[in-house]
């Protein structure tokens, strides 16, 4: 990950487009201004039976083009982590390399692989 200048969450919500779900209105774009991206409702407890279950993993690898904000707003859309969890592993990518950021099914990671590299980021789906 190439370290820049800090974003917004507006200029990653505008980066990431629809993915965000959220919407700057106009007029109020520009400098300074911060949006909270919008993200997912969370399924009902009984809808994530069996999330993060598996033998399955998704693996995240560092590059030089996406920020911080923006692989920590992905992740938190992709894996519904926690907001330190997704601080944490991103992070371990940009230290390490690379990062294992969820465990589940094949079907379930290949989503989340899907929904993470749609910004450019390099994963792998493997079983572990």
């Amino acid at each position: 990950m190439r370290i820049r200048a800090p974003q917004t969450l507006q200029c990653v919500a505008e980066r990431l487009g629809p993915s965000l779900g959220a919407q700057v209105p106009p007029g109020q774009r520009g400098p300074g201004r911060t949006l909270a991206p919008v993200l997912p409702d969370v399924a009902e407890e009984e809808d994530l039976e069996g999330y993060g279950a598996g033998h399955w993993v998704v693996v995240v690898y560092d590059n030089d083009y996406n920020t911080f904000d923006e692989v920590i707003a992905i992740l938190l859309i992709a894996t519904r982590c926690s907001l330190r969890e997704a601080q944490t592993e991103t992070w371990e990518v940009h230290h390490l390399g690379k990062s294992v950021v969820h465990f589940g099914s094949e079907e379930e990671c290949k989503r989340v692989a899907a929904v993470i590299s749609s910004i450019g980021i390099k994963v792998e789906v493997r079983e572990e």
